[in-house]
């Protein structure tokens, strides 16, 4: 009897591969159908006034290092306070030996206030709201990839305490540093590749054969897809495509940036609403070097890593043999697209 003529992805464990950073995970689908037995309860959810007077992200007040916020009405961006990258670091590196190794790394850290109220996120912020995000992103983007030592800028957002948020002020990130950090490297290299040896992008081809496949959509419009991609890690992971072969943020026109704050709603709702809680996750824009290279290899797009599983306060975590030899899951891509697609479109709390 061959059994490799029975295999098939719905029952049996398998290996996935990741064409965008030549890594494999580990699917158990056959370990989703066994009882579950743990909390499914739902968590208390923080009721949150529209300005804190102790909030160092509030208009108006005074952060930490002594900085006064201004009264802003629009999204703000300023220098952490706290950088984990400085601009003004001495080049140099360290050597003792084959195995010790060390090099400076220059860099400009900034923080992005998405609203000036403390009591929003993304998914409850309209869409024109959530458009000038998207313009600052740009900005910013452009500014500080025009610095001749920044090499790449590394927008992102964690949202939620368990995703190591320390403030609920709606707000993200943009880190941009001397070197190209270690997953847009891995990117760079796999996407190169395969425009070498295809002559188009790699997401490209990607995102037209899912288009075809549909199990995976979760939603669109006419610039950008939502799926989950085929080798998604955590539970709820998605991604952000750009339809057009885009390279970076500072190609989008009006249209496409109101475009991208449209799919970042609609896909932030759905999380919310999985669990009617507000879904932590950690997401970034993955895009372009600013090394001034062409690099008609990249292809724009976002990442979302949600950490929760079961409900609003079971959560999967890197442990054990994920942390030793391979990440894996046990809810397939497939499922979990489906659960998110049938959700409500309107956010839980307004419905």
């Amino acid at each position: 009897m061959n059994l490799m003529s029975e295999f098939n992805l719905i029952d049996h464990p398998h290996r996935r591969y990741n064409p965008l950073n030549g890594e494999w995970i580990l699917v158990s689908p056959h370990r989703a159908k066994r009882p579950w037995q743990g909390q499914v309860e739902k968590v208390v959810e923080d009721v949150r006034p529209k300005y804190d007077p102790k909030c160092y992200l509030c208009p108006g007040n005074e952060r930490i290092g002594g900085h006064i916020n201004p009264e802003y009405t629009e999204p703000f961006a300023f220098v952490n306070d706290f950088s984990s990258l400085l601009n003004d670091t001495p080049e140099g590196s360290w050597t003792d030996g084959e195995l010790f190794k060390a090099d400076s790394e220059q860099g400009i850290c900034k923080v992005i206030c998405f609203s000036p109220r403390h009591d929003l996120t993304i998914p409850q912020m309209e869409v024109d709201e959530i458009k000038p995000v998207i313009d600052l992103w740009q900005k910013e983007y452009n500014e500080l990839g025009a610095i001749p030592f920044i090499n790449y800028v590394q927008i992102f957002e964690n949202k939620g305490s368990i995703m190591g948020c320390s403030n609920p002020h709606p707000h993200g990130q943009i880190w941009a540093s001397k070197a190209i950090p270690v997953e847009p490297e891995k990117e760079s290299i796999r996407q190169l590749a395969y425009f070498e040896k295809h002559g188009r992008t790699l997401l490209a081809d990607y995102l037209d054969a899912e288009l075809k496949k549909e199990v995976r959509l979760l939603a669109s419009n006419d610039h950008f897809v939502a799926l989950i991609p085929f080798w998604a890690v955590w539970p709820f992971e998605a991604m952000i495509v750009s339809r057009k072969q885009l390279q970076s943020i500072a190609q989008m026109n009006d249209a496409e940036k109101l475009a991208l704050a449209d799919i970042y709603k609609q896909l932030t709702v759905m999380y919310d609403n999985l669990f009617e809680v507000s879904f932590a996750y950690s997401a970034g824009i993955h895009q372009a070097p600013t090394d001034g290279k062409d690099h008609p290899e990249w292809h724009f797009h976002m990442h979302f890593y949600p950490p929760l599983l079961r409900s609003a306060s079971v959560k999967k975590f890197m442990v054990g043999y994920e942390m030793l030899a391979n990440p894996q899951r046990d809810i397939t891509p497939e499922l979990s697209a489906q659960r998110l697609r049938e959700l409500p479109k309107v956010h839980y709390r307004l419905i």
